[in-house]
C-alpha cells in the first residue's frame, strides 16, 4: 500500500486534477521530464502527497525552443482572439475551482477559503484580460511636421519567463500569464518546488484549452525545477522578460543576472508592511483588520502586516482587544471549513519563527501572546504579538515570513510616517483615521513610500484591478491591473510621412 496521500481513498479527488503518484513536471506541447524526482509534502501533517519528475537542463533547452516557435503562431493571432482563449482558460478554472482550491490547501497549507479565493483571483484576472485584449494600444500624437503622423505602437516582448513562490502558487502565475498572453507573448513557468503539484494541475487545465483550440501547447510551457532552472532562465537571452516573485535576497541575484545581459525583469519581492492606528480610529475596523493582515495565511503573504504602530493614547486598549481576538482564532486542518489559521509551509519556516521570537526577546520585546510551536502534527506555530520594542530594533526591520506582529508606540504623525518608510522594503501600508487632511498627507509625497497605500483597510487583500507591487527592495515591479500590461510589451514611436516633402524636426534645414 502506497504511503502517498494521492493513493489514499480520502484524497481520491486529486485524480480529478489528473494527478498520479509520479507526475511529469515538464510541458511544452507534450508532457515529460528527465530530471530529479521530488516529493511534495502536506504542511498540515508532513505526509507525502505525490511526486513530480522535474526538468533537466536539456528539458529546459527543448522547452525554450518550442515556446519560441509557438510564439510565432501566437503573435499572429489578433489580440481579441487571444482574449477568447484566455476567457476559456478562466472558464476551465471556474469548473475546477473547488478541487484546485483544495489542492492549494493540501500542498501550500493555506485555509480552504483562501485556496479557493486564490483560484478565483486567476479567474478574475482572466476576465480582466479579456476586456483588456480589445483596449491595449498607444496614442496617435500630434506631429509638428505637416503631412506626418506620430503614433505609438505596442508589440509583445516575445517569451515571458515566470518564476513564482510557494505562498501564492496559482494567483501570481495567473496575474502574469493572463496579461502576458493577451499581449501576444508565450509563457514559460517555473513554480516553487514545494508546490509542484499545483503547477502541474494548473498547467493541465490550461493545456486542454490550448489543445482543444489547436493552439500550440508550448504557449504556456512548464518547467518544474530548482535553482538550476531558475538560474538558466535568468541568464537566458531568449527570455525577453523574466517575472520573479520571491525573497529580496534571491530577487537581487536574479536582477543582477538579468541586468548583466541587459534583459528585462519584473520583481515582486519582500514586504515589511505597517498598519498605523491614530487616536481617532474606529477600533471596530482596526481589530479585525490587524488580525486578518497579521494572521491570515499564517503570516506568509508578502503583504502581511508585520508592524503595528499605535498612538500612545490607545496602545494598551488595542493590545488588550487584539490579544483577545488572537485567542479566538480557530486553528486546525486548512481544508476544514471552520479553520481560520493553518500551518507554516515548511519545517524550516518553524525554525525561522522560533529564531525571530528569541531575537525579539533578546532585543527587549515582550511576548503578549503566542511565541511557541503548537504540539500537533504539521508545521503549526502560535500567532504571536510582541510589544515593547523600539521602532528601529533590528528584528523589527527584518521580514520574517511568519505570524509575528510587532506592536510599537508613537506620538506624532510626522515621526510615524517616517518610521513606516524607514525599512528597506516598500510594498504595502495602511493607516486608520477619520482625519481627511491626514489621509491626503498619507497619500501624498511626504506620506507612505509604498506601492500599496491604504486607508481604513488592512495591508493585505489587494484587488486585481489595480497595479500590484512595491518600491525599494520590494523590486519596483507591477503586475495585474491598471497599466501593468505595458511591462509585457515593447513600445515603438513611429513617424509616418504621407506627404511629398521632407521637413525635419525642430525646424532644422539640411540642404
Amino acid at each position: 500500500m502506497s504511503t502517498l496521500l494521492v493513493s489514499q481513498p480520502r484524497y481520491a479527488w486529486l485524480r480529478e486534477l489528473g494527478l498520479q503518484e509520479e507526475n511529469p513536471g515538464v510541458y511544452n506541447g507534450r508532457w515529460g521530464g528527465s530530471g530529479q524526482v521530488v516529493t511534495t509534502y502536506c504542511p498540515a501533517n508532513n505526509e507525502p502527497i505525490a511526486s513530480v519528475r522535474q526538468a533537466s537542463l536539456e528539458d529546459y533547452e527543448e522547452t525554450v525552443k518550442k515556446a519560441k516557435e509557438a510564439w510565432k503562431v501566437w503573435a499572429d493571432i489578433p489580440a481579441p482572439k487571444r482574449g477568447e482563449i484566455v476567457r476559456q482558460i478562466g472558464d476551465a478554472l471556474r469548473q475546477k475551482i473547488k478541487v484546485l482550491g483544495s489542492l492549494v490547501s493540501l500542498e501550500m497549507g493555506k485555509i480552504y477559503v483562501e485556496g479557493v479565493g486564490e483560484v478565483q483571483e486567476y479567474v478574475d484576472v482572466c476576465d480582466y484580460a479579456v476586456g483588456l485584449s480589445r483596449m491595449i494600444g498607444g496614442p496617435v500624437l500630434p506631429s509638428e511636421r505637416p503631412g506626418h503622423a506620430l503614433i505609438e505602437q505596442w508589440n509583445p516582448v516575445g517569451l515571458v519567463g515566470i518564476i513564482t513562490a510557494f505562498n501564492f502558487p496559482v494567483a501570481v502565475y495567473g496575474w502574469n500569464s493572463a496579461i502576458a498572453m493577451i499581449c501576444g507573448n508565450a509563457c514559460l513557468w517555473k513554480g516553487a518546488p514545494t508546490t509542484s503539484l499545483i503547477s502541474v494541475a494548473v498547467t493541465k487545465i490550461i493545456a486542454k484549452v490550448l489543445e482543444d483550440n489547436k493552439i500550440p501547447g508550448a504557449i504556456c510551457s512548464l518547467v518544474c525545477g530548482g535553482a538550476d532552472i531558475g538560474t538558466a532562465m535568468a541568464r537566458d537571452e531568449r527570455m525577453d522578460l523574466l517575472s520573479f516573485t520571491g525573497s529580496t535576497k534571491v530577487g537581487k541575484q536574479v536582477a543582477l543576472m538579468v541586468q548583466e545581459r541587459f534583459g528585462r525583469s519584473l520583481l515582486e519581492l519582500g514586504g515589511n508592511n505597517a498598519i498605523i492606528v491614530f487616536e481617532d480610529a474606529d477600533l471596530n475596523l482596526v481589530i479585525p483588520s490587524a488580525l486578518f493582515a497579521a494572521v491570515g495565511t499564517a503570516g506568509q503573504r508578502c503583504t502581511t502586516a508585520r508592524r503595528l504602530f499605535l498612538h500612545e493614547s490607545i496602545h494598551d486598549v488595542v493590545v488588550e482587544k487584539l490579544a483577545k481576538a488572537y485567542a479566538q482564532v480557530r486553528i486546525g486542518d486548512p481544508w476544514d471549513s471552520d479553520t481560520l489559521y493553518g500551518p507554516l509551509h515548511t519545517k524550516e519556516a518553524v525554525k525561522m519563527f522560533l529564531d525571530a521570537v528569541e531575537q525579539a526577546k533578546q532585543q527587549g520585546g515582550s511576548v503578549v501572546c503566542g511565541g511557541k510551536v503548537i504540539n500537533r502534527p504539521g508545521n503549526y506555530v502560535e500567532p504571536t504579538i510582541v510589544t515593547g520594542l523600539p521602532h528601529n530594533a533590528p528584528i523589527v526591520h527584518t521580514e520574517t515570513f511568519a505570524p509575528i506582529l510587532y506592536v510599537l508606540k508613537f506620538k506624532e504623525e510626522e515621526e510615524v510616517f517616517a518610521w513606516n518608510n524607514e525599512v528597506k522594503q516598500g510594498l504595502s501600508s495602511s493607516i486608520f483615521t477619520k482625519d481627511l487632511g491626514r489621509i491626503f498627507r498619507w497619500l501624498g509625497p511626504k506620506g507612505s513610500d509604498c506601492g500599496i497605500v491604504n486607508v481604513n483597510i488592512p495591508t493585505s487583500g489587494a484587488e486585481i484591478g489595480g497595479a500590484f507591487g512595491g518600491e525599494k527592495h520590494t523590486g519596483g515591479g507591477r503586475e495585474s491591473g491598471s497599466d501593468s500590461w505595458k511591462l509585457y510589451m515593447r513600445r515603438s514611436t513611429c513617424t509616418i510621412n504621407y506627404s511629398k516633402d521632407l521637413p525635419l524636426a525642430q525646424g532644422i534645414k539640411f540642404q
